[in-house]
């Protein structure tokens, strides 16, 4: 048995959690930097990022979702590990510790190092490090970190074997990063309050909606909201993207420290709907059951419909390339899929593996075609605009 910090990680823990599948324990949460440029981390509250928590069993240990087969290719259809890897994450311990380890545990002769950071202090760190750099593989919370470290040129292309299992818009065109699991962008809202119907398709019509006034909520500070206003930025432009941002503060936006306090606003009727990530709703849906007053809708082929990415990569500096991609590989297996769908309420990204809850497919959303993930790594314009129209 392995110990990191007290928690125990062993097959037969990892195996209550994905496949007894009476887990919950995400949120995504960011926490600002000195700079205001949020970082990305899972808490249980939403509070400070050390306030990480673990996976916890609901009532009876049941999934509140049901129960499935898995599906996909199994670990014990890949290829063996054997060696020591040096693994850098922006994933938090408390949401991937257990899968880590579960691999590590698999194979008598492998060794995970694992090194947990937030996705863009980790960034700095190989970027400092240069080739000396003991990091192998980094795994990362956001696809804006990827494409930082391969504009840098510091990644290795991926083995086709490795980019088949995910469709070519989660993974970067030159090979150089692939998605693991995905969070879609969207629009929770009071049932008690709204239809679906009622909820605009365009997210460019959200400071036009009168219905909204005083009833929105964002969070400005948080990672995967900047990630969407780089998009619409990208996507609408600079000037547009401005205008959007004082519409919606004309509107009476109320602004909160992380994206499940939206959420749990919604469901409790402070608010009628917000801006967030997808798993957020379920959490909080796992939590108070199917009847709480909350559901999810998208937006349609625009900024509040981003599909972003976690994701891995092969670092220049890997001693052992072969292995850190097959350690990738397997992230991508069955178990580790089905993992991200049960415990962090992810879209999984092999397309045999469903997503948790009451959730479209991936096929069933209308993701922006246009907009290449790795556009989303230029933060620092977006953070600018955001002090400038006095969002920050």
């Amino acid at each position: 048995m392995n110990e990191q910090h007290g928690t125990p990680r062993t097959r037969r823990r990892f195996l209550q959690a994905a496949a007894a599948a009476g887990i919950v324990g995400v949120a995504g949460c960011n926490t600002p930097g000195d700079n205001g440029n949020g970082t990305e981390t899972e808490t249980e509250d939403g509070g400070s990022a050390g306030g990480e928590s673990g996976p916890e069993q609901i009532g009876s240990g049941q999934s509140p979702f049901g129960s499935r087969e898995l599906s996909g290719v199994p670990m014990s259809e890949m290829p063996d590990l054997e060696g020591e890897l040096t693994l850098y994450s922006g994933r938090g311990e408390a949401l991937v510790g257990e899968l880590v380890g579960f691999i590590e545990d698999l194979y008598p002769n492998f060794t995970v190092r694992p090194q947990y950071n937030s996705a863009a202090e980790l960034v700095n760190q190989i970027d400092i490090e240069g080739d000396n750099s003991p990091a192998d593989v980094f795994y990362s919370v956001n696809a804006g970190a990827l494409g930082a470290l391969a504009d840098m040129n510091r990644t290795q292309p991926l083995p086709q074997e490795v980019l088949d299992f995910v469709p070519q818009s989660f993974r970067s065109p030159d090979d150089s990063w692939i998605g693991t699991s995905g969070r879609a962008r969207s629009v929770p809202y009071n049932t008690d309050t709204f239809s679906e119907s009622d909820i605009p398709d365009s997210i460019m019509a959200f400071p036009e909606t009168a219905e909204f006034e005083g009833e929105l909520g964002w969070a400005p500070t948080y990672s995967s909201f900047q990630a969407f206003i780089t998009a619409m930025r990208v996507l609408e432009g600079e000037d547009a993207t401005r205008e959007w941002l004082s519409g919606m503060q004309d509107l009476g936006v109320s602004q909160y420290g992380d994206e499940f306090q939206i959420a749990r606003a919604v469901a409790d009727g402070e608010i009628s709907a917000g801006l967030t990530n997808h798993y957020y709703i379920q959490r909080v849906l796992a939590r108070r059951g199917q009847s709480a007053p909350l559901s999810t809708a998208f937006t349609q082929n625009d900024a509040g419909a981003v599909f972003n990415v976690a994701g891995a990569c092969v670092l220049d500096t890997a001693e052992d390339s072969t292995l850190a991609a097959n350690f990738v590989r397997h992230l991508l297996s069955a178990e580790a899929q089905d993992y991200f769908a049960r415990t962090t309420f992810e879209y999984p990204l092999v397309p045999e593996v469903e997503p948790i809850g009451r959730l479209p497919t991936i096929d069933e959303l209308n993701p922006p075609e246009e907009l290449n993930l790795s556009q989303l790594s230029d933060l620092e314009t977006t953070i600018e605009l955001l002090r400038e129209t006095g969002v920050l």
